[in-house]
C-alpha cells in the first residue's frame, strides 16, 4: 500500500512540472489598431514555434493592461517605451525623449520594481508629430522640423490642422515652434475638436481651407493612404514612443526563446511599415489578425 502511495505522489509530481512547462502564455494588447496588430502577430509567432499561447489581444487601455501584467493576469503585450514616463514618477523627462535612453531606463525600472523584461523594439516612433502633404514635402524637401522652419520663416505657406490641446498645450505645437524656431499665427491655424488624428490628416490630404500640415502620430495607418509625411523630429522635441513585447520575467524563464522568436519580426516594423500596415486595417478594413498573417508570410516568419 505504502509503495503504491509513493508512486502515485511521484506521478502527480511529475504531472504538475509538466503542467508548468507546458502552461500557456497569455498574450494582450491594447484596444487601438496597432495594438491588435501587434499582438496578433505574437500569438501567431508564438503559436507557430509550439508556445501554447491564450489569446487575449484587444484586452482593454494602457491602464488595463498595465496592471493585468503587474498582477499576473497577462504575460505579454506590446507596450511603448515613452510611456515609462508615466510608469515611473519622477524620472528626468529628458532621458524619454532619447531613443536609447529611454528603453534601457524603462528595461532596467521595470524589471528592478515589476520582474516585467522589456525585449527588442521596432525602430519606429508613434508620438505626436506635424505631417505634410507628400506633393509639397517633395518640393520644397521637407523631411524634418528643421526643413519646415526654414519654408515657414522664408513665407512659404503654412496652414496647420491640429486639436485645441495640440495648438495650446505647451508640451505640443508651441515646444515645437520654441525648439525649431518659427512662429505660426492664429490665421495659419485651423483648430478642429477633439484629438481625432483622423480629422486633421483629412483635412491636409484634402487641402480643406488650405491645409497643408497637419498634427499626426508617427505610426498613423491613414499617413501612408492619405499621402502625407511625418516631418522628423532632429531635436527631441517629444517623448520617442517605440513599441516592444514586454513580458514578466518568470514567463521569459519558462519560454526563453520567445526573445530570438520575437526580436526580428520588431526589428523589421520601421515607420513606413507599421504606417502601410495600419492603414490596411485602419483605412481598409482588412482584420488584424489577417494583415499580421500575410505580413509574417511575406517576409519569411511564418511558412
Amino acid at each position: 500500500m505504502k509503495r503504491a502511495l509513493v508512486c502515485m505522489v511521484m506521478v502527480a509530481v511529475l504531472a504538475g512540472a509538466a503542467f508548468g512547462a507546458d502552461k500557456p502564455v497569455v498574450v494582450g494588447s491594447k484596444i487601438d489598431t496597432e495594438g491588435n496588430l501587434l499582438g496578433k502577430m505574437i500569438v501567431k509567432l508564438l503559436t507557430a514555434r509550439g508556445i501554447p499561447v491564450v489569446d487575449k489581444v484587444g484586452f482593454g487601455t494602457t491602464s488595463v493592461v498595465r496592471k493585468a501584467i503587474i498582477a499576473g493576469e497577462l504575460d505579454l503585450y506590446p507596450e511603448y517605451t515613452g510611456n515609462g514616463e508615466f510608469f515611473f514618477n519622477g524620472t528626468d523627462p529628458g532621458v524619454w525623449k532619447d531613443e536609447a535612453k529611454g528603453y534601457q531606463t524603462v528595461k532596467k525600472l521595470d524589471l528592478d520594481s515589476n520582474g516585467i523584461v522589456w525585449l527588442t523594439p521596432a525602430p519606429a516612433n508613434n508620438t505626436w508629430a506635424i505631417a505634410v502633404r507628400k506633393d509639397l514635402a517633395a518640393r520644397e524637401k521637407l523631411v524634418t522640423l528643421d526643413d519646415l522652419a526654414r519654408y515657414a520663416n522664408a513665407g512659404g505657406p503654412v496652414k496647420l490642422a491640429g486639436s485645441e490641446e495640440f495648438i495650446s498645450s505647451a508640451a505640443a505645437l508651441p515646444a515645437f515652434q520654441k525648439a525649431y524656431g518659427f512662429s505660426l499665427k492664429n490665421s495659419q491655424l485651423v483648430s478642429l475638436s477633439g484629438g481625432n488624428t483622423a480629422l486633421t490628416e483629412a483635412a491636409a490630404a484634402r487641402g480643406t481651407d488650405g491645409v497643408n500640415f497637419c498634427m499626426a502620430y508617427g505610426t498613423d495607418g491613414s499617413l501612408f493612404s492619405l499621402g502625407l509625411a511625418v516631418l522628423t523630429d532632429t531635436r527631441g522635441v517629444q517623448p520617442i514612443y517605440e513599441p516592444a513585447p514586454i513580458i514578466r520575467k518568470d514567463t521569459l524563464a519558462r519560454y526563453p526563446a520567445i526573445d530570438s522568436i520575437l526580436a526580428p519580426v520588431f526589428k523589421s516594423l520601421d515607420l513606413t511599415t507599421l504606417q502601410s500596415l495600419n492603414a490596411r486595417i485602419a483605412v481598409n478594413g482588412e482584420s488584424a489578425d489577417a494583415v499580421a498573417a500575410d505580413y509574417l508570410k511575406q517576409k519569411g516568419f511564418l511558412q
